[in-house]
């Protein structure tokens, strides 16, 4: 029942936009951020924003925004956020994963790696966004291009040379909760759209470990780890 009315949703136009606005933000939206996006009514994007709740492609929260609490702060903001994806959205099945899912019993670890550097490369190129100066800044950079195709993530914590990622619809989680051993891949396509983004001559190593990948009721985890052996500045 799920499959058929989240497919009915992204089905509409007007429905796939605001889901493609939602998991383009770093955070909630809410029915104010919607009209003004898409110049509609309150009452039209509150509507809408239920109708994709109601088919699980969205999750609602109710917080106050002012950060203010008690007698005269008003009530709090109904906010709709991207909920964690762990299958694929796709009709008939074609299940992909499962033939990826052959492939990582035969192939070796190191080969599944660069598979998914190759991979996450090619989504850089596909968000076409400019190389940043950092490490840090490169790994905000790869959650702005996974915003940009439409899979939310953003910079939890970071430090001179490790940064955490979270992320409710990490590209490859769907293959991962099928394929565990698939997290290999998903790590090096983590590791590959982090070094897409860092200068051209960088020569840093960028290692990289998932979290709670399998744990269907939270986000991501993705901790990177930057090495420079030639002890540039970050």
């Amino acid at each position: 029942m799920f499959l058929v009315d989240a497919l009915t949703g992204v089905a509409q136009p007007e429905l796939r936009e605001i889901v493609l606005f939602t998991r383009s933000r770093s955070g909630p939206v809410s029915a104010d951020d919607v009209a003004a996006e898409f110049g509609v009514h309150r009452s039209v994007a509150r509507g809408r924003l239920d109708r994709l709740a109601e088919t699980g492609l969205l999750s609602v929260s109710f917080e106050r925004r002012t950060g203010r609490s008690g007698p005269g702060a008003g009530r709090p903001a109904k906010l709709y956020s991207v909920p964690p994806e762990t299958a694929a959205l796709e009709f008939p099945a074609r299940h992909f994963d499962r033939l990826v899912g052959h492939f990582v019993d035969v192939v070796p670890e190191e080969t599944l790696t660069e598979a998914g550097e190759g991979f996450g490369r090619d989504l850089a190129a596909e968000a076409k966004l400019p190389r940043a100066r950092s490490f840090k800044a490169a790994a905000e950079r790869a959650c702005e291009a996974l915003r940009k195709l439409g899979f939310q993530a953003s910079v939890a914590e970071a430090s001179d040379h490790t940064v955490t990622i979270t992320t409710p619809t990490c590209p490859l989680r769907p293959l991962v909760v099928g394929k565990p051993g698939a997290a290999t891949i998903d790590r090096g396509m983590w590791a590959g759209l982090v070094k897409a983004h860092l200068p051209a001559r960088n020569g840093c190593e960028v290692s990289c470990e998932t979290r709670d990948c399998l744990d269907s009721h939270a986000s991501c985890r993705v901790v990177l780890d930057f090495e420079n052996p030639a002890g540039r500045s970050t």
